[in-house]
């Protein structure tokens, strides 16, 4: 199965985030605090190394693009790719390059991409970071609200099997001259998810939260007459008919959360476009992996979870309490 973006340590980090990181945070989302992936360079793995040249086409400016030009692409003999420079080289902003244009099926906005890539340093190419070592090729949904523009504008001018090159800064960096970040990119699959659940409607159970859809396709929860459970509560609203969601894929959904008899935390639908996280324990709130393991695409699931299956104790930021009890619609779109 698999497996969306880590979190990595320096500059993969601040790579990652500038590539949107579909994965990305907000406050209360049903996210843990994120884990540092090792790092390191990539041993007994020999390249075979080519000019990029012009390439295909660019976003950037001219002369950021032009670096992204003087670089090698190089293949390993374990068929991983990475770039490197033939000496150190800088980027004054974020700059894409498209090195192959692919042949594939068409990449657009919304869709999902599955992405293998190495990012090495533009000081001495070192390897920051490689999917290929960690057998974890990721996925992301293409969204124009945080995605980087130039990156958004490669992967639009791409298809299935693409091969690209994202320069960065690693706002972390103590010297400016070891800013620069590179990642090669390539993209290994590409789908649609669905847009909202679809499925056969089903009658909640007396005594939860009443759900309800606005105009806009937006859950609404009203807790008047319910009854706050003490244990996890999953209440299936639409059942689909796609695949099962199982550990170790990447969930794509659109989700809104709500503490028990209170305000709204957190809505995928109000910032306009669906989530989606690696669906693996300790990547998400035990009350996620224990309700939607084993649901299927195209199912809208309402989920009540308890304090310790949520954030526990401690809450999380201002929005959510210590011991609060949690409610979440999901809508599963993909399970990739």
């Amino acid at each position: 199965m698999k497996k969306t973006l880590p979190i990595v340590a320096s500059a993969a980090a601040a790579t990652l985030a500038l590539a949107g990181c579909a994965s990305g945070t907000a406050e209360g989302d049903p996210t843990t605090s994120p884990t540092t992936s090792p790092t390191g360079g990539v041993s007994a793995v020999s390249y075979d190394c080519a000019a990029i040249a012009e390439g295909g086409e660019g976003f950037g400016s001219d002369e950021d693009v032009a670096v992204l030009a003087g670089l090698e692409w190089c293949v390993g003999d374990d068929d991983s790719a990475k770039v490197q420079s033939p000496e150190p080289s800088s980027v004054s902003a974020t700059a894409t390059l498209v090195v192959d244009a692919g042949d594939g099926e068409a990449i657009e906005v919304g869709k999902a991409v599955t992405l293998d890539y190495t990012i090495t340093s533009g000081a001495d190419g070192t390897v920051l970071y490689s999917t290929y070592t960690e057998d974890a090729a990721e996925t992301l949904i293409l969204d124009e609200t945080t995605l980087d523009p130039a990156l958004l504008s490669a992967f639009t001018a791409t298809s299935e099997g693409g091969e690209i090159v994202f320069a960065s800064l690693d706002a972390t960096a103590q010297d400016p001259a070891e800013a620069t970040v590179y990642m090669a990119i390539r993209v290994t699959e590409v789908s649609a998810p669905l847009s909202a659940a679809e499925g056969e409607e089903v009658e909640p159970a007396a005594g939860l939260p009443v759900i309800t859809i606005d105009e806009d396709g937006k859950p609404q929860v009203a807790f008047d007459g319910a009854e706050k459970p003490s244990e996890l509560v999953v209440q299936p609203l639409i059942t689909g008919d796609g695949d099962t969601l199982e550990e170790g894929d990447t969930a794509v959904v659109h989700y809104t959360g709500w503490v028990w008899d209170g305000e709204q935390f957190d809505s995928s639908w109000d910032r306009g476009a669906p989530a989606s996280f690696p669906f693996v324990t300790g990547g998400l709130i035990d009350g996620w992996i224990q309700g939607l393991a084993g649901q299927t695409v195209g199912s809208r699931v309402l989920l009540v979870i308890p304090p310790e299956l949520g954030y526990g104790e401690a809450g999380s930021g201002d929005a959510i309490p210590g011991d609060s009890t949690l409610v979440f619609v999901v809508d599963i779109l993909a399970a990739l």
